[in-house]
C-alpha cells in the first residue's frame, strides 16, 4: 500500500480518502458542483512520509467537488413489548452527500 491517503474529519466522522475517491457523508449544505475544503486533517501520508496530527495537521487540506444529495438505504427498528400485544415498526432514511475528492 504505497498510495497517498489522508484522514479527515468531515461532519463528524472520520473517513480515509485519497485523490479521485468517492465518498459518502452525513448530508453537507453545500451546492451540486461547488468545490469545498477540509481543513481538519487528521492523518497524512506521502509515499513513505507520515504525517500525525495533534489533533490536527496544521496547514493541511482535503479538497473536494460535491456530486450529488440523496438518501440513504432505509433502517428498519422495532419496538416489542412481550404480553401486551405492543409492536412498532419504524424506518428511517439519511441524507447524505456524495463526494469526489480532488486534492490532498
Amino acid at each position: 500500500m504505497s498510495k497517498n491517503f489522508s484522514i479527515v474529519k468531515i461532519s463528524g466522522s472520520q473517513h480515509m480518502v485519497s485523490v479521485g475517491d468517492k465518498v459518502e457523508v452525513n448530508k453537507l449544505h453545500a451546492e451540486e458542483g461547488k468545490k469545498i475544503t477540509f481543513e481538519e486533517v487528521l492523518l497524512r501520508r506521502k509515499g513513505t512520509k507520515v504525517e500525525i496530527g495533534s489533533p490536527a495537521i496544521k496547514d493541511a487540506l482535503v479538497e473536494a467537488k460535491v456530486l450529488e444529495h440523496f438518501r440513504g438505504k432505509k433502517v428498519q427498528t422495532l419496538k416489542y413489548k412481550a404480553k401486551s400485544r405492543y409492536r412498532r415498526k419504524m424506518g428511517h432514511k439519511q441524507d447524505k452527500t456524495k463526494l469526489e475528492i480532488t486534492k490532498i
